[in-house]
């Protein structure tokens, strides 16, 4: 099996795919390199799904171009596009050994049996599965069918490795496993990935980089850090982990720097506003739970926020609390549980605080 990539350079051109009143994919730039690891996500209906069956060459496109190693595939049939493929059921030949079902690929290119035997046997050492070669798929756990599945995409050593949401089937444990296992596996062969997922925790622990999809287009597209610390959208900011959207007017003094002030005249630290910020001084400041530090209170301090703990939710390696302000504006904080962190109780008055270069602020 090779170890350096080798023509999975992907690239997609105004990629478009329409149904009678709807369009799935909507003119969808993108460009993968070779040995990357790409992740299309997003929430239902979202078009990650219709871009990687485009991508297959298992559903025609209505417009745009496929291109992998700078060669147009757009009209070149599925066995012909050394694609690898893996489903969330696996499409296992229940009749078949998994031995069988790994070579079938191999046996309708007309490879070998020799060459098939030995490509067999390293790929089931590959997933680490030697040894089950001669058992049926009925005979195997749901992570080693999964394993079976990934071990025939890869078999025939594909350009491209396409997975459309591969763990889904699988209980959290196990798929956590997985997910150690695809990256080892990824970066041991370095073949270009496009990983389909509507987990955003999965997208965020295993892509390099990640397309979040909404509405047939590419909301944003960037690193797992760039998405998380940088979204580019309300819809971002929500969809990635868990955030507190506040509007407000934008307002610059020498003293404090930029804030936002609600409605109410709450003034919240804030970043300078990002580009995408609103020209006529309004905007939406974001601000990750886990960013805000309670303690407290400092009356000294013209800079306090103070608010009241309505709930908190204790949940393992964390407390979250809901914290009402005087102006009715409720905010959300995440604490560790740690020896060193003093766990404010419901109802306890308490100040919070935030680095400023911790917010984002868009457009309102």
């Amino acid at each position: 099996m090779r170890t350096e990539p080798k023509g999975g350079h992907l690239v997609l051109q105004s990629l478009t795919k329409r149904y009678p009143g709807l369009i799935a994919v909507d003119r969808v730039d993108l460009e993968v390199a070779d040995g990357e690891f790409l992740t299309l996500l997003g929430p239902s209906g979202s078009g990650k799904t219709s871009t990687l069956m485009m991508i297959a060459g298992f559903t025609p496109p209505s417009g745009g171009e496929i291109l992998i190693g700078g060669r147009p595939i757009t009209g070149v049939p599925p066995e012909k596009r050394n694609i690898g493929v893996v489903f969330q059921n696996y499409a296992l030949f229940p009749h078949m050994t998994v031995a069988n079902n790994i070579a079938f690929p191999l046996r309708m290119r007309g490879s070998p049996r020799d060459e098939m035997h030995k490509r067999v046997a390293a790929v089931l050492e590959l997933v680490r599965m030697s040894g089950l070669g001669e058992r049926l798929p009925r005979q195997l756990s749901g992570g080693q069918q999964q394993r079976v599945a990934l071990a025939r995409a890869l078999v025939f050593n594909p350009s491209i490795l396409l997975m459309d949401e591969p763990l889904g089937a699988l209980d959290k444990n196990l798929r956590e496993q997985m997910q150690v296992e695809l990256k080892r596996l990824h970066d041991q062969l370095r073949v270009t990935v496009i990983y389909v997922t509507h987990d955003q925790e999965e997208a965020l622990t295993m892509s390099d980089r990640i397309a979040l999809m909404n509405n047939g287009r590419i909301e944003q597209l960037g690193s797992a850090e760039e998405l998380y610390e940088r979204p580019a959208s309300r819809f971002v900011a929500e969809f990635i982990g868990e955030s507190n959207l506040v509007e407000g007017r934008l307002n610059l003094d020498e003293a404090n720097g930029w804030s936002l002030i609600t409605a109410a005249g709450v003034r919240l630290p804030a970043s300078p506003p990002a580009t995408s910020a609103s020209n006529d001084g309004h905007g939406l400041l974001v601000l990750r739970p886990e960013k805000i530090s309670l303690s407290p209170i400092d009356q000294n301090s013209e800079w306090t926020i103070t608010g009241v703990v309505q709930e908190l939710t204790y949940v393992g390696d964390f407390t979250r609390y809901r914290i009402k302000m005087s102006d009715g504006l409720v905010l959300t904080a995440k604490s560790q549980n740690t020896k060193a962190t003093t766990r404010a109780q419901q109802g306890e008055r308490v100040r919070l605080s935030w680095d400023p270069t911790d917010t984002c602020v868009l457009s309102a």
